[in-house]
C-alpha cells in the first residue's frame, strides 16, 4: 500500500502542491500552520492554558542556556526535545501556579518600576544609556517581542515579590539558633598521617598467569562496543547560498528603512504622584496642583520630580525615564509625549500606574544606514531566506527518492550530492559528525540496522538535515589478550596495592586503637610526617577533605581513649586519623558577625523549605491537565 501510495505522489503536479506547502513553511514558520490561530493547548493549569509557543519558547531557551554553560562539554543528550519538553512543562506549571498564587495575594508591579528596571538593565545601554536599538535587537535574537519581554518580566517581578515575601516569613528562634550553634560550631581535635599509594604500586609484581587469568575471569570487561559504518549524505543551509540580485537587495533596504528601528525617539522624564490608601481625592488633587503650580512658577523639573514623585527608581534622576521609541511606555504616555515639544510640560496624564506629568527632554531622529552599509548584512539575509526554501525543497525530494531505494547512491546522483562514509559509530557516540542523538537512534534501528533500509531524513539543527545507511555492522567481539594487556596490568596493579594499603592502614588502626602503639611511633616507623589540628570546625580548611569529613562521623571519644580510623582520599592515599576530642558549640561562643550569619543562614533554609511547601500545597490543591 504504501508503495501505491508512493507512486500517485510522482507526479508533477503532486511534487508543485509539496513545493507550495515547503516554501510556506520557510517563509511563514510551520507554526502559523501547525498553531495558528486555533486555540490548541499541550497543558491547562488551574484553567488556564499553556500553549504550543509559550511551551516551545520556554525549550529554546533551555537548550540556549545548556550550550552556553556546558559549552564543548555537552552532551548531545541533554539536548533531546523530549526530555526538554518535559522539563519545560515542569517549570512553565509552576511558574503559572505561583502567578495564580500571586494574583490572589494582590501582588502587582507598576509601569513605572517596570521602566526603570528596563531601563537600569546594563545590557540595553550604550554609553551608560539607555539604547532602544539594542533593547529590540537582543529582544528580538531571544524571540521576544517588547510587549512579551515587559510582561515575563513583570511575572518575575511579582515572582520575586512572592520568594521574598516567603523567605522573609520564616525565622530562627533561640532554641533553633542554640541547637544549630551546638552543631555548626562543634569542635573537634585531630591527629592524622598519610600512607602513600606509590610505594605499594611498585612493589606490585604481575605475573603471565595472573594476566590470563584476570583476561579469562573479565571477559565481558574486554568486549568491542558494538558499531556501525555509516554511509551518509547531508544537506545544509550552505550548499543552497547563491548571488542575491541587486535589485532584491535595494527592496529590502527599503522595507528595512520603513521599520520600527529608525523612528523617532523622545527622552521623557516624569513626575509620578500615586494617590495613597488614605489619601482623599481632594488631597490628591492638591498635591498635583502643588506640583503644576511650582513647575509653572518656572522651578526646575528635575528639582520638583526629586522631592515630589513617588516613583523613587527615577526621582534620584530627576525623573528621567530614558528614551522611547512609541512602544515604552503606556499608550496614553505615549500619545502625550508625542503630542509635546521638547523642554515642554504635560498636563497630568492618567495609567495604571497612577498620574504622570511629563516632560520631553530630548528628541532624535535615527539616520538610518546607508545601502552600503547595510548591504553584508541585507545580502546575508536574503541568502539564507532564499537557500532556505531551495533546503527545504531539496531535502523532500531526498526523502521522496531515498524512501524507495536500496542505498544512498541514486538519491545521491539525482541530486548532485556525494555519499559520504563515516568512521566506526557506536551507540554512545560522543564526537563527529553523527554523534546526533536522532542519527544514534536511526542508525540502531531495526528498519536501517536490521532490514537495511535508508533512514529517514533528519533534522539535526542549525539548517542541517541528514539521511544514513548501514554499510558495515560490527557487533561486539572479545579483544584479543595483547590488545588489553597494559589495560589488565594497570587494573590488577592498583587493585592490589590497593588491597595492600588497606590492610597497612587497617593494620595502623588496630594499634592505634589498642594504644600498643601511638601515632608519633606509627609515622616513625612508616617514615612518613604526621600532623594535629586542634578546635577544627566543620568548614575548616585546614585538615585535607576527607579527613575533615571522616573525623565528624566519628563518635566522640571518651577522656583516655581516642577512636581510630582511616579513610582512602581522591588520590589513592589512606589518612590514618585519631580523634582526640569533642567540644560542644554554643551560641555563646560565637562572634557578632559568626552569629548573624548563622541566623541569616537558618532563616535562609527555612526560608527555601517554605517557598518548596508553599509551591507543593498548591500542585495538590490545583487542577493540572496535560493534553
Amino acid at each position: 500500500m504504501l508503495q501505491d501510495i508512493r507512486k500517485t505522489t510522482q507526479g508533477t503536479a503532486a511534487k508543485v502542491v509539496v513545493g507550495l506547502i515547503v516554501i510556506s513553511f520557510a517563509l511563514f514558520g510551520i507554526e502559523s500552520i501547525l498553531l495558528g490561530g486555533g486555540g490548541s493547548t499541550v497543558a491547562e493549569v488551574n484553567g488556564e492554558a499553556v500553549s504550543p509557543v509559550e511551551l516551545q519558547q520556554a525549550v529554546d531557551t533551555q537548550r540556549r542556556q545548556l550550550i552556553a554553560m556546558m559549552g564543548e562539554n555537552l552532551d548531545p543528550a541533554m539536548l533531546d526535545e523530549q526530555r526538554l519538553s518535559a522539563q519545560a512543562l515542569e517549570g512553565i506549571v509552576s511558574r503559572k501556579l505561583l502567578m495564580q498564587s500571586a494574583r490572589e495575594m494582590g501582588l502587582t508591579v507598576s509601569e513605572a518600576e517596570l521602566g526603570a528596571v528596563i531601563a537600569g538593565m546594563e545590557q540595553f545601554q550604550l554609553d551608560g544609556e539607555f539604547s532602544p536599538e539594542m533593547y529590540k535587537s537582543l529582544l528580538a535574537s531571544a524571540g521576544f517581542t517588547p510587549a512579551s519581554f515587559k510582561s515575563a518580566l513583570r511575572d518575575d517581578l511579582i515572582l520575586g515579590q512572592v520568594r521574598a515575601g516567603l523567605a522573609g516569613s520564616d525565622f530562627a528562634t533561640p532554641a533553633e539558633l542554640s541547637l544549630a550553634a551546638k552543631v555548626l560550631a562543634e569542635q573537634r581535635d585531630v591527629r592524622y598521617l598519610t600512607l602513600p599509594l606509590a610505594p605499594y604500586l611498585e612493589a606490585v609484581e604481575v605475573s603471565e598467569a595472573d594476566l590470563e587469568a584476570f583476561y579469562r575471569d573479565n571477559e565481558s570487561r574486554f568486549m568491542t562496543p558494538e558499531s556501525v559504518v555509516l554511509d551518509y549524505v547531508e544537506l545544509t543551509l550552505d550548499d543552497f547560498r547563491q548571488p542575491v540580485d541587486d535589485a532584491a537587495l535595494q527592496e529590502e533596504y527599503r522595507i528595512r528603512l520603513d521599520s520600527y528601528q529608525y523612528q523617532t525617539e523622545n527622552r521623557v522624564s516624569h513626575i509620578l504622584l500615586q494617590r495613597g490608601s488614605g489619601e482623599s481625592e481632594a488631597d490628591f488633587a492638591a498635591r498635583i496642583e502643588t506640583v503644576q503650580s511650582e513647575l509653572a512658577a518656572g522651578k526646575a523639573f528635575a528639582d520638583v520630580a526629586a522631592e515630589r514623585s513617588d516613583d523613587v527608581g527615577s526621582a534620584g534622576n530627576g525623573g528621567d525615564l530614558g528614551f522611547s521609541a512609541g512602544d515604552a511606555f503606556p499608550p496614553e504616555m505615549e500619545e502625550a509625549v508625542a503630542a509635546l515639544e521638547v523642554d515642554a510640560i504635560s498636563g497630568p496624564v492618567e495609567t495604571d500606574a497612577g498620574t504622570h506629568i511629563l516632560m520631553v527632554t530630548e528628541r532624535r531622529d535615527s539616520d538610518p544606514p546607508s545601502f552600503d552599509e547595510l548591504r553584508p548584512e541585507l545580502e546575508t539575509s536574503l541568502q539564507e531566506r532564499e537557500a532556505r526554501v531551495a533546503l527545504l525543497l531539496a531535502v523532500e525530494e531526498l526523502r521522496d527518492i531515498a524512501f524507495t531505494a536500496d542505498s544512498l547512491r541514486t538519491p545521491a546522483q539525482e541530486l548532485g550530492l556525494e555519499v559520504q562514509r563515516s568512521e566506526p559509530v557506536t551507540r554512545e557516540q560522543r564526537d563527529g559528525p553523527l554523534a546526533d542523538p536522532a542519527v544514534l537512534r536511526a542508525a540502531f534501528s531495526e528498519d536501517v540496522l536490521e532490514l537495511g533500509h535508508n533512514s529517514e531524513v533528519l533534522e539535526l539543527g542549525g539548517d542541517r538535515y541528514v539521511a544514513v545507511h548501514v554499510q558495515e555492522h560490527n557487533k561486539p567481539a572479545l579483544q584479543p589478550l595483547e590488545a588489553v594487556r597494559d589495560e589488565i596490568v594497570r587494573s590488577l596493579t592498583r587493585e592490589r596495592a590497593r588491597e595492600a594499603l588497606e590492610s597497612a592502614a587497617a593494620q595502623a588502626v588496630a594499634q592505634l586503637q589498642s594504644g600498643e602503639e601511638g601515632i608519633e611511633a606509627l609515622a616513625a616507623r612508616e617514615n612518613v610526617e604526621w600532623q594535629v589540628e586542634l578546635g577544627v570546625l566543620r568548614d575548616s580548611r585546614a585538615v585535607p577533605p576527607a579527613v575533615l569529613q571522616r573525623a565528624f562521623s566519628l563518635p566522640a571519644p571518651s577522656a583516655d581513649s581516642p577512636v581510630a580510623d582511616y579513610v582512602i582520599d581522591a588520590s589513592g592515599d589512606a589518612r590514618v586519623l585519631q580523634l582526640v576530642r569533642v567540644q560542644a558549640g554554643s551560641l555563646a561562643s560565637l562572634a557578632p558577625e559568626q552569629e548573624s550569619s548563622l541566623r541569616q543562614r537558618i532563616g535562609s533554609e527555612f526560608g527555601a523549605l517554605l517557598q518548596v511547601e508553599h509551591e507543593q500545597g498548591l500542585r495538590a490543591e490545583a487542577d493540572i491537565t496535560v493534553l
